[in-house]
């Protein structure tokens, strides 16, 4: 499998934009839906914006800027979960990407102390 940390960080916000179309449009899941996409989105923003880094401690930045909106990412999403409860499952699967995703930027960010 070839890792591609770009392409995954793209495709988590992909994924969050398709899912949140099948969502109610309603009072509640509007702010929510408007969050999610603003953090989730970032999450692949801010990595391309790493990848050209003019300096160790800007990458080290902006993956740091990685991990906060990948572990905002998951704070949305189980509130868009509560908010739609059968559609939960899936709010866990993209959660659970989040996740992984704020442990491998954390990783990152040691790894460059």
């Amino acid at each position: 499998m070839n890792y591609d940390l770009e392409e995954r960080t793209a495709k988590f916000g992909e994924d969050v934009i398709d899912f949140v179309r099948i969502l109610e449009r309603s009072e509640i899941n509007r702010p929510l839906i408007s969050q999610v996409i603003r953090s989730s989105t970032s999450v692949g923003a801010n990595y391309m914006e790493a990848n050209e880094a003019s300096s160790r401690k800007d990458f080290r930045n902006k993956i740091s800027i990685c991990r906060k909106e990948s572990n905002e990412t998951k704070h949305w999403l189980r509130m868009i979960a509560r908010a739609n409860m059968p559609k939960s499952d899936k709010c866990k699967i993209l959660w659970k990407e989040a996740h992984e995703l704020t442990l491998i930027f954390s990783k990152i960010v040691h790894s460059t102390d």
